[in-house]
């Protein structure tokens, strides 16, 4: 039975991977864990498995599809009928696709994933995560976010250039500026915002099918070379509950250690206009603004 002094976490893509490690480390340390997972069925096995692995009963199901932002607003409506606390949100759900399609709201995959959905989530949190005493928000990105020679503010929907890593490698950039948007809006409010790279890990990618051809074949090949879930979890956790990282709100985090992101990630013009064209593609509303 949770109390109302239990810490709560939200935790995207908790069904598999280094989502699910996290969501079972957190739990053992005594958090209220709402894991959030596409498919209901796949949840309900993860939900089980982390309550078993971490023995805590503390661990709900929260369906989430991030490529319908209709999807977005009613797991954040039913989190707030469900929870009155959320002391961190953990962006952690992505995919990588081989083959540019569309989502229901008429933008490309990947980045509604990766970035749009996730934009459009924090924001209807972020209300509450903001009343924590230590509230925190942790965007899982990758170092490929290095590939992506700068933001293409024009063309979000990614027409224009489509191949190999290139639309993964732009929506972890969307991860890293939008981290440090957050942090320029927000840190004021005691909101402390990282962006992480956890490292080369074994994961649920392309399961699915969604990757094929060279990349889907090199996925699993390149497996046991990878570390463990667990292992790529421990900087999720890490920034989630040790206060002295909070001093570098705003960061990226390559595992364990604060780096500076590539020449891209740190314009702070395309920072704030990536959070504009989220805004309109979005229709996201967010809380009033103390700038850093």
């Amino acid at each position: 039975m949770t109390t109302p002094a239990t810490r709560t976490v939200l935790i995207t893509g908790a069904n598999s991977g280094i989502g699910q490690a996290a969501a079972t480390e957190l739990a053992r340390r005594g958090w209220r864990v709402f894991a959030t997972a596409r498919s209901p069925e796949r949840g309900d096995i993860a939900v089980s498995q982390i309550r078993e692995a971490s023995g805590s009963s503390a661990v709900e199901l929260l369906e989430l599809d991030l490529a319908s932002f209709a999807s977005v607003r009613r797991a954040a409506d039913e989190f707030l009928e469900r929870s009155e606390r959320l002391d961190a949100l953990v962006n952690n759900a992505g995919v990588i696709l081989s083959e540019r399609t569309l989502t229901e709201d008429g933008l490309e995959s990947t980045m509604q994933v990766n970035h749009f959905g996730h934009f459009l989530l924090t924001s209807l949190l972020l209300p509450t995560v903001l009343q924590s005493a230590e509230p925190c928000v942790v965007n899982v990105s990758s170092i490929v976010h290095q590939r992506a020679e700068r933001m293409p503010l024009d063309d979000l929907s990614l027409e224009r250039r489509w191949g190999a890593m290139y639309p993964y490698a732009v929506s972890k950039l969307a991860n890293v500026l939008f981290t440090r948007e957050l942090h320029r809006r927000y840190a004021s409010q005691n909101l402390a915002t990282f962006a992480v790279h956890p490292g080369g890990v074994r994961t649920g990618f392309g399961r699915d099918g969604d990757v094929r051809g060279l990349l889907g074949r090199l996925m699993p090949l390149a497996g046991p070379l990878m570390m463990s879930p667990a292992r790529g979890a421990a900087p999720i956790v890490e920034l989630a509950v040790d206060a002295r990282h909070r001093a570098h709100s705003g960061s990226y985090f390559s595992r364990h250690k604060r780096q500076d992101p590539s020449r891209a990630a740190q314009r702070d013009d395309d920072a704030r206009s990536l959070w504009e064209r989220s805004l309109e593609l979005t229709d996201a509303s967010w809380p009033a603004e103390s700038p850093a």
